[in-house]
Order: structure tokens, then sequence, then C-alpha cells
């Protein structure tokens, strides 16, 4: 090996030894700041907040990990001002007003069969992206479906119709006139 490739190899391997404990102490403390900070809810239940509120700790334990300016205790600090701030605007939603503004409305998609295009563009998806949804949940078309809600985690519910109707026959289904 050249000089120049031991250098960028393993030159400096010395501080590399502080960067292990150093690790490990922003995970756990960032573990323990999430479990006790946050509310609790599944990762497909994330809302716009939480996500970017998990990036940016990420991204802020990723520097401070191999930084040799920054400190545990500061990146200690950044990562539990970004959860207290989550939990703050978490918080928020319960003011009347501000929930509307924090997190975005319930959209319909598709009700009784109809699919509602406008609400389709306002959540970002095409039509190829609804067929993609539908097949997930077992349907091929919107004609299947009852109700099809683009929630506010940004998952889609789809609500079938129902196996008969009040006349006990199927959907669709007539009675024959004698």
């Amino acid at each position: 090996m050249t000089n120049g490739t031991t250098h960028v190899l393993i030159e400096g391997w010395e501080s590399a030894v502080y960067i292990v404990p150093k690790t490990l102490a922003l995970f756990l403390t960032t573990a323990a700041a999430f479990r006790f900070l946050q509310r609790r809810r599944a990762t497909a239940q994330l809302t716009t907040l939480d996500w970017l509120t998990t990036v940016v700790c990420g991204s802020v334990i990723g520097r401070a990990a191999t930084a040799t300016d920054t400190a545990w205790v500061q990146a200690t600090a950044a990562v539990l001002t970004l959860i207290v701030a989550n939990a703050a605007f978490t918080r928020l939603r319960f003011v009347p007003g501000l929930e509307r503004l924090l997190h975005p409305p319930l959209q319909e998609l598709i009700r009784d069969g109809k699919v509602d295009h406008r609400n389709l563009r306002r959540c970002g998806l095409t039509e190829s992206d609804l067929d993609v949804i539908l097949r997930q949940h077992g349907h091929l078309e919107p004609a299947d479906v009852k109700l099809a809600l683009f929630e506010r985690t940004g998952a889609v519910s789809v609500v079938p119709w129902p196996a008969a109707t009040s006349t006990g026959l199927p959907r669709g289904a007539t009675a024959e006139k004698s």
C-alpha cells in the first residue's frame, strides 16, 4: 500500500476508539428519549412530524458519532430538543383549530364505487396508484369499493361493499319479476 492509502484507511485509529462509546451512548440516549417522550405509535402510523423528527435525529446522531468537534452532550441536547419539539407539536393538535393545520384532514378517494379525482390529486395519487392500493386490499376496481379514505398517516383504508343488501340480494342483483 502507498503512504496515501495507509493514511486514508488506518491513520487516526486512536480517535476511532472514542467513536464506539460515543455512538453507543448516543444510541441509548436517543432510544430512551423516544421511549419516554414520544407517544407510542407503530412505525406505519408515523405522521409527517414524527417522520421528520426521526430522520433529523438520525442525521444528528450520524454526524455527531464521528465528529471530533461534537461532544455527546451537544448531540444529546440537539436530539432532546427535536423530540421535545415534536411532543409539543403533537400536543398542539388538541387545541381547537390547530389540528387541521398540523394534520391534514381525511380525504375520500372513493365513495359508493366512484373515484373522487379531485381528492386523488390533492393526495398526490394517480389512478394507477389507486389501482395498486385497491389490488393490495383485494379489489380489482373502484366499483368493488364502498369507501376508500386517504388517512392522516398517508395510508389508504378500503371498505368493501357489504356482502348483501337489505333485500338479501348481493349488490347489483335484481329480483326477477313474475
